[in-house]
């Protein structure tokens, strides 16, 4: 058993690039053993992000397939947002679902907080297990139309080896979920 190490001091912290969407920091810190370093960060707007694993029924899975601009193509993967000022993380899954597949949820399960790269970015994102679906639609900011794919957890194998599944966050969210299934039954 490790012990808790403590965190580096900061020394200063200032804007160095800045978008819409990101702000990147350079962060000058002092370790614990007096080395001193500068780190940069993507800080993100502190909302926070959900995503949302649906379950159409208790052997079908509920994805999308859209536009990823990081890439320059479409991935598929699970329906995903930023929390709304004001909103939960649960209100906003719920409204994520109804804008990007047409569902609410009578029956929303936290599973997990994830990160990526938390080298780099500051944001972390609530994962959310959705069924007992029911259709309700909301209008969403989506450039056009998301393609709906069913999965089947039987072929599960077959998912995983999909070129275009192979957002991170999507991929240990079905894993996750797969681990929580099997200690259900």
């Amino acid at each position: 058993m490790s012990k808790e190490k403590q965190a580096p001091q900061i020394l200063s912290r200032r804007v160095v690039a800045q978008s819409r969407l990101m702000r990147v920091e350079a962060v000058d810190l002092k370790f614990s053993n007096g080395e001193q370093r500068q780190f940069e960060r993507m800080k993100g707007s502190g909302r926070g992000a959900v995503m949302i694993v649906p379950c159409m029924d208790d052997d079908t899975l509920l994805l999308i397939r859209e536009y990823a601009a990081g890439l320059h193509d479409y991935q598929l993967g699970f329906p995903k947002g930023l929390i709304d000022q004001g909103e939960t993380p649960e209100q906003a899954a719920q409204r994520e679902l109804k804008e990007e597949v047409g569902y609410g949820s009578h029956e929303l399960e936290f599973l997990m907080e994830l990160s990526l790269a938390p080298q780099f970015f500051s944001a972390k994102m609530s994962v959310f297990v959705a069924r007992d679906l029911y259709p309700e639609s909301l209008p969403g900011d989506e450039p056009e139309p998301l393609e709906k794919v069913t999965w089947s957890i039987g072929d599960i194998d077959n998912l995983l080896a999909q070129p275009d599944f192979s957002e991170a966050r999507s991929v240990a969210a079905l894993l996750m979920f797969l681990r929580n299934q099997a200690g259900e039954r």
